[in-house]
């Protein structure tokens, strides 16, 4: 059965409408008050879905062994570090952009196979590299000089992103739910996640004094959009999981998830600044739309080009 196909396609738009919300959030809300201090919000958020989930849909550790369970709250550990490139990069770059930036994970994903796996690189999965890394470069040489340098800070922080997010889905896949209900698997992974970002918060004060001053100031109008985000980001997180279990192999998943959200947030980006300027926030200069479009295009055909087999 092809039912990991629709499910992966809600992954795409919850996971789509979510860097969207997020981008909106940073740039209205927490513009000049360091983003990453939404993490005081999330990490309750994340530890409670996890609980809850655990709770309510019947998670079953039966026969699991503790290595398992070490190594899904690691994977969801892990990926809460990756909320501070993230958040830096949406300071930085539009949601289209980052988008696009944060296509680096399917190369990633084949440096792990070969150092992990022995997997080698193909000829064309070479090729398929300088697609995707020239990307970044047509947004970069779009922009303006004396925007050039910021557009480089967003393209390293959305790379370091990538970097904790493809390790985390590494160990998941990796492990896999060995004795363990993906029930109990993405509890454990959401708990990790969760207390990962308290971890983050609370060992640095000024971020939760930052987030408490960003909702005061707003009247606590900023938790709203958060809230939305949250439940779609525990949406988005669950789907491309569920997805990855059920797909016939979890390259071909993800090769799928990262051929068609960039396509996605590239259309969307465009109708919502049209509809909604105050949440789409994309520029829609010729030559910015264009320089979207090509990137959007080198990376689709870069991933394409990775998974054919010779």
């Amino acid at each position: 059965m092809m039912i990991w196909i629709p499910i992966l396609i809600v992954n795409v738009v919850a996971d789509s409408i979510r860097i969207f919300i997020d981008n909106y959030v940073s740039d209205y809300y927490f513009k000049g008050q360091h983003s990453v201090a939404q993490k005081t919000f999330y990490g309750w958020t994340d530890l409670l879905f996890g609980i809850l989930i655990g709770a309510l849909f019947g998670a079953d550790f039966s026969t699991a062994t503790i290595s398992t369970i070490i190594l899904l709250f690691l994977s969801g550990f892990i990926a809460s570090f990756g909320g501070i490139p993230y958040q830096r990069a949406l300071e930085i770059e539009d949601s289209t952009s980052i988008g696009i930036f944060i296509q680096f994970a399917p190369i990633l994903y084949l440096i792990l196979g070969w150092f992990f796996l022995g997997q080698a690189f193909s000829p064309l999965q070479l090729v398929a590299f300088a697609f995707i890394l020239s990307a970044p470069l047509v947004i970069i040489f779009a922009a303006r000089k004396k925007s050039r340098h910021l557009k480089i800070k967003a393209v390293l922080y959305a790379l370091l992103y990538v970097v904790f997010y493809v390790t985390s889905t590494f160990i998941f896949v990796k492990e896999g739910m060995n004795g363990i209900n993906l029930v109990g698997a993405m509890s454990l992974v959401l708990a990790g996640k969760g207390i990962g970002s308290l971890a983050i918060i609370y060992t640095r004060p000024k971020l939760r004094k930052r987030f408490y001053h960003v909702a005061t100031h707003s009247k606590n109008k900023v938790l709203k959009p958060m809230i939305i985000n949250a439940f779609i980001g525990v949406i988005a997180h669950i789907f491309y999981r569920l997805a990855l279990s059920l797909a016939p192999s979890a390259a071909l998943a993800s090769a799928i998830s990262d051929t068609s959200e960039p396509i996605f947030i590239f259309f969307m980006g465009i109708l919502l600044t049209l509809i909604w300027p105050k949440f789409g926030r994309e520029s829609l200069t010729k030559k910015a739309v264009l320089a979207h479009l090509g990137a959007t295009v080198l990376v689709v055909i870069g991933v394409v080009l990775m998974q054919i087999q010779i």
